[in-house]
């Protein structure tokens, strides 16, 4: 990464994972409980930008995200065992991206 930094290339963020791919692992695992960024469980724990702020240790980022998937939290039950890393970089890209547009 450092010989591309020279040579002036851009190079991926530290989360580089697919947003295509993401939406498709939120839709199958994500959207029974969080289905267009609400919460069927908690209510008042949606998946507004805002609300994520508020309730993630470390805010809104895909940092925050992808922890909160892997382990869990409250009501939702932990995700590190059934998804592979690279879904879980994707599917915290996706919900990092899309709360940040609104929904």
């Amino acid at each position: 990464a450092s010989a591309a930094v020279a040579a002036g290339v851009a190079v991926a963020p530290a989360f580089a994972g697919d947003v295509g791919a993401g939406e498709q692992v939120f839709n199958a695992n994500c959207a029974a409980c969080h289905a267009g960024g609400l919460n069927s469980v908690e209510p008042e724990k949606t998946l507004q930008k805002d609300v994520i702020a508020k309730n993630l240790a470390g805010g809104f980022n895909e940092g925050a995200i992808k922890t909160q998937v892997i382990n869990g939290k409250g009501a939702m039950p932990a995700w590190g065992d059934r998804l592979d890393d690279d879904e879980i970089e994707s599917v915290a890209a996706y919900v990092f991206k899309t709360a940040g547009a609104g929904w």
